[in-house]
């Protein structure tokens, strides 16, 4: 085998893992409604349950994020289980982590959300134009 073998064996490997990780985290509705919320939240500029800025600077185009607390609340669901959710999100790369003293909020990484996407296309072979 050669080394371009090797390292494009090395990349499918990795392409294959990151696919899998995006497939376990779209797997539970939970956590692809907590996604949509997550977006509403970016499109509307919204942060969450009225908390003040806890110091953390918040981009032009970021998200000020949505806490624990917010989904759990939406959800009906204990801390531990959505934080669970959560880690699935994030081990994705769907979902960015943001402390502000005590307070973790999160937000969606549109950016990576497209990158996956567009993984997952080239992968079945389509692109986005081709996508019906």
């Amino acid at each position: 085998m050669t080394e371009n073998m090797v390292a494009e064996a090395s990349v499918e490997e990795i392409r294959a893992e990151k696919l899998a990780a995006f497939g376990r985290a779209m797997s539970d509705p939970i956590r692809v409604k907590m996604l949509g919320m997550l977006a509403a939240a970016a499109k509307e500029g919204r942060g969450c349950c009225g908390l003040p800025n806890l110091g953390a600077p918040v981009g032009d185009d970021d998200s000020p994020g949505i806490c624990v607390c917010e989904f759990v609340e939406v959800y009906g669901l204990g801390q531990s289980k959505v934080s669970y959710h959560l880690a699935k999100l994030k081990e994705a790369g769907l979902v960015k982590e943001e402390k502000r003293g005590r307070w973790s909020f999160y937000s969606l990484d549109i950016e990576a959300a497209d990158g996956l996407l567009g993984e997952a296309r080239a992968h079945l072979g389509r692109d986005s134009k081709n996508v019906s």
